[in-house]
């Protein structure tokens, strides 16, 4: 982590206009002035359990989760380490999408972020919240499963964004199901070509326009090394996501493009509520972890950010996690 001196002497020479290196007349000092840190309790940092039990459809909203979650809206801050930087986000209108959208325009990119017409509300959210932070953002809805449209997503944000150097395959579908005998070959399907196809398909389709320093980063799961009995299908994918990040990295390499993915833990997305948890055991959602309660989506963007970024222009291959306390086992 970087030392806090550091960050309260970063944040004042944004304020002043300057590198940092000098203030007024003399250096900025690490004792002196300095207030001490305001650390937060990752405990009670959040809601614990027990969360709300209303149900929605699928896909789910954010704005009508209980309680809402956090995906940065008013506490993420920038500090331009991607300025100028242009990414494509799937799934960018709600949950860890959303926070990294708004978290990768408030770090200096622009955004374009795909989603299903029924977010269209969400999405809307999301591309005012990037434009307040002085970014173009542009809302592409639209089916993944469908390999003419992935390849139509690509080509519009190329397009709008005027190029592309960083690809965020974060959409995703998850439904519990108690019994494989009540998988349904068409939910099974659909699971499969939106989690595994869809990333697939848009990064085929965005590789001929990202160049060198470009970053992918795709959106696995603690579910690929510990897989829960009701997520069955859900639980295959995230593994598929995990060999995505691992073979793709080696191929591109040689191309100076990193892969890497992220691999969350129970987070409070609407994912959970419109069908991805049993409703009878939605009230404890994230009470198993060390920390006692869900993550918020705002407490793993930043590790999108750094991946994006050039900061980890040595990170590629790998799966970074961020599930509460509970461990991964590659």
């Amino acid at each position: 982590m970087l030392d806090e001196k550091l960050i309260l002497s970063r944040e004042e020479a944004l304020k002043s206009g300057t590198d940092g290196s000098s203030q007024k007349s003399g250096h900025q000092t690490a004792t002196g002035s300095a207030s001490k840190a305001q650390l937060k309790n990752p405990l009670d940092a959040y809601p614990r359990p027990p969360y709300s039990t209303e149900k929605q459809q699928a896909p789910g909203l954010a704005s009508k989760l209980t309680p809402l979650a956090d995906h940065g809206e008013k506490t993420y801050k920038g500090s331009g380490k991607l300025l100028g930087r242009k990414a494509l986000i799937t799934g960018g209108d709600s949950g860890i999408g959303r926070a990294v959208a708004i978290a990768f325009a408030r770090e200096g990119a622009d955004v374009a972020i795909n989603y299903l017409k029924e977010e269209e509300s969400d999405a809307q959210e999301v591309i005012e919240l990037i434009e307040q932070a002085g970014r173009k953002g542009f809302a592409i809805p639209g089916d993944l499963t469908d390999r003419h449209f992935c390849e139509k997503l690509v080509e519009e944000a190329v397009q709008k964004l005027g190029g592309l150097d960083i690809l965020v395959n974060n959409a995703g579908r998850q439904q519990a199901v108690e019994a494989l005998a009540d998988l349904t070959d068409e939910s099974f399907d659909k699971t499969m070509k939106t989690n595994i196809y869809a990333p697939f398909r848009v990064t085929k389709a965005a590789l001929p326009h990202i160049p060198a320093g470009g970053s992918i980063i795709i959106t696995s799961s603690i579910q690929a090394f510990d897989p829960s009995a009701i997520l069955f299908d859900y639980a295959q994918t995230k593994a598929a996501n995990v060999a995505f990040a691992k073979s793709l990295a080696k191929q591109l390499a040689p191309k100076g493009i990193r892969v890497n993915a992220v691999a969350p833990g129970p987070f409070w997305t609407p994912l959970q509520p419109a069908g991805g948890q049993l409703m009878n055991a939605l009230p404890q959602f994230g009470s198993e972890t060390p920390l006692k309660r869900a993550g918020q989506p705002v407490e793993i963007s930043p590790l999108y950010v750094l991946l994006a970024s050039e900061e980890a222009s040595y990170c590629s291959g790998q799966v970074f996690g961020a599930a509460g306390g509970i461990g991964m086992d590659s």
